[in-house]
């Protein structure tokens, strides 16, 4: 097969509102395949992977020219070409992608249910990120559920360890926990798993995400984030961060102050008004890294253990999702543009899942 026209959705890693669409050839060499990306889900998740994309090296899994970046999406691809003897033209896969029309891979490590991709470039890169379910045999995958999971499972896994480390350290002693930008998908899944180990939550969130907070019905209670010094002062309390805004870390750092066990950074949705705070009463904000807990978890459990655990409380998880996830589609590249920009500036209501294909 001759090398073909890729289309690439690239963002200036400076200026995260900059975009452009450029257009690239690719071709499959001995032990590739080449795929055609379908659709994918873009979330703001995706934004934190462009906001820390040279701090966690997300520009390096998919390569761009100097000054442009390619932020990683989670979707399906089909292969239209392989050069690997154990991967079949016409396969379906479930993974990272970037976000384009295409993507060339290069099998290693193939199960039945899953490889790795073995491009030299993306070996010293978490692994994670290099898994490629093969949707035939992978156990997980329901045809009618692809869009949910594209949408939440990666963000689920993040959700899930996310819980599973504060729940491995006793919550730091706390007895409720936090959780700012209540309405993101990853907050969302942590709160499910916190309710469902007994644990009180609190949500922060904007006046107009507020309702829709407290209608999914995993928050003890929803607060706007002026309204934080209304919460009482004197309860032990974990903080998990999926905002990124500077101000709102002060403030709930200096209302709970020492009764403030843990603060966790997990995200960025708020990124413009990210900033590091040195100097906060209560306990120091620590990133979190999901792929660290992965390994312990691993260590703990060995891999099978790990996604044992993860599948059975993703499809806990998946019922309720049902009764708030409205998914929506959209296609072609000024239609990736428009969703991408909604999404970076915070526009997108809650309760919208976006899928999209670079194909027109």
């Amino acid at each position: 097969m001759p090398a073909i026209d890729a289309v690439n959705f690239e963002v200036s890693r400076k200026d995260l509102r900059s975009t452009r669409v450029h257009r690239g050839t690719l071709a499959c060499g001995p032990g590739q395949v080449l795929c055609r990306i379908e659709r994918f889900a873009l979330t703001a998740n995706n934004i934190t992977y462009g906001v820390f994309g040279d701090a966690m090296s997300y520009w390096s899994f998919f390569p761009a020219e100097s000054g442009w970046g390619r932020i990683p999406v989670w979707g399906f691809a089909e292969v239209i070409e392989s050069q690997h003897a154990a991967i079949a033209k016409g396969e379906r896969l479930y993974g990272y992608w970037p976000m384009s029309t295409h993507c060339v891979l290069q099998p290693d490590k193939v199960g039945a249910a899953q490889f790795l991709d073995a491009t030299p470039y993306r070996r010293p890169l978490p692994t994670p990120y290099q898994v490629y379910m093969r949707l035939a045999a992978d156990p997980l995958h329901d045809p009618k559920h692809e869009d949910h999971r594209a949408l939440l499972h990666p963000l689920y896994f993040t959700s899930f360890l996310a819980e599973d480390f504060l729940a491995d350290n006793d919550l730091f002693g706390a007895t409720q926990a936090v959780l700012a930008s209540a309405s993101s998908k990853t907050a969302l899944g942590i709160a499910f798993q916190l309710r469902q180990h007994g644990t009180r939550v609190i949500g922060l969130t904007s006046p107009g995400n507020k309702a829709f907070c407290e209608a999914v019905g995993y928050y003890d209670q929803v607060v706007t984030y002026d309204a934080v010094p209304s919460l009482p002062a004197d309860v032990p309390t974990v903080y998990v961060d999926m905002a990124g805004d500077g101000k709102l870390l002060s403030a709930v750092h200096h209302h709970f102050a020492a009764q403030l066990k843990h603060s966790c950074i997990i995200g960025a949705t708020h990124w413009e008004n990210r900033q590091t705070q040195h100097q906060l009463p209560g306990a120091k904000p620590q990133f979190f890294f999901a792929p660290t807990q992965v390994q312990k978890r691993t260590k703990d459990w060995g891999y099978d253990g790990l996604v044992q655990r993860l599948g059975r409380s993703w499809l806990a998880f998946l019922p309720s999702v049902k009764n708030w996830l409205e998914i929506r589609s959209s296609a072609g590249p000024e239609a990736v543009a428009a969703v991408y920009q909604e999404v970076l500036n915070g526009r997108q209501a809650p309760k919208l899942g976006h899928m999209l294909s670079l194909h027109a």
